[in-house]
């Protein structure tokens, strides 16, 4: 039937994967045991989606993506664990780039954009139509709220919360660590960044672990965060110091939908 899935011959699709209508699977592409794809989902040449993967309708996965990976745990991880995850959870209409790794234990609501070469690891939570720009890493037990921007290769360290309509733009670095990975006193102190509603992140910006950015706060490209930003604030420089209050102009309420 014309609207029944669509397989390519080198693909390999376990028997327990659930193919809605619709579905397309490219060459070399590897559907493991009880994933669910939903209607009208497309699945690019050599990508890997692992047991349990639940995909909403109309997602794309591009080339070589691996979704539902399982995490690896060194013998000197600090946050990483080694128990049960529930399935990779992808909601309607999400884009999946090349070579993007999405793990095992994260959820993505409808529409949002993972873009090339991203990691999304477990226990992270994204809202919906968030942008998660090319090569951008965002590592384990993180909250990113809807309608973000988070552009080319920043880092989203572990323990950071992200609120609605943030933009954090390329090369800013998120810490979670003031003790360097030395000590055992560390592991009581890890703490990542918060980002409230609004806040907005320049170029190569770095934000010591336990800051706060407050709601519609700005902070300069090139600013190293040392201490909490207060809302609606302008602040810049090497540590960061207020400069002045964000124009009313570009608060996110006055912005159009």
């Amino acid at each position: 039937m014309k609207n029944d899935p669509q397989r390519a011959s080198t693909a390999v699709i376990d028997a327990t994967a659930v193919l809605a209508a619709g579905v397309r699977v490219d060459h070399g592409a590897v559907i493991g045991p009880d994933v669910v794809l939903g209607e009208g989902t497309s699945v690019g040449c050599h990508a890997v989606i692992r047991a349990g993967t639940r995909v909403g309708r109309e997602v794309r996965i591009d080339d070589h993506a691996v979704l539902g990976k399982l995490p690896m745990k060194a013998p000197a991880s600090a946050i990483t664990t080694v128990r049960d995850l529930p399935p990779l959870e992808l909601g309607d209409r999400c884009l999946v780039g090349t070579g993007a790794v999405l793990y095992r234990g994260a959820r993505l609501e409808a529409e949002v954009m993972i873009a090339d070469l991203a990691t999304v690891r477990e226990d992270v939570t994204i809202g919906t139509r968030t942008i998660i720009g090319r090569g951008v890493t965002v590592e384990n037990r993180v909250s990113i709220g809807p309608r973000c921007k988070i552009e080319t290769e920043a880092y989203i360290t572990a323990l950071s919360t992200i609120g609605e309509g943030c933009f954090i733009a390329p090369e800013v670095c998120f810490t979670n660590d003031n003790f360097l990975g030395r000590t055992k006193e560390r592991f009581r102190h890890h703490r990542g960044v918060t980002l409230e509603r609004g806040a907005r992140v320049g170029a190569n910006v770095t934000c010591l672990p336990g800051i706060t950015i407050g709601a519609d706060a700005l902070v300069a490209a090139g600013s190293i965060v040392t201490r909490d930003v207060p809302e609606r604030m302008i602040v810049m420089g090497q540590p960061a110091r207020p400069l002045r209050p964000v124009p009313e102009n570009q608060l996110l309420d006055n912005q159009e939908a």
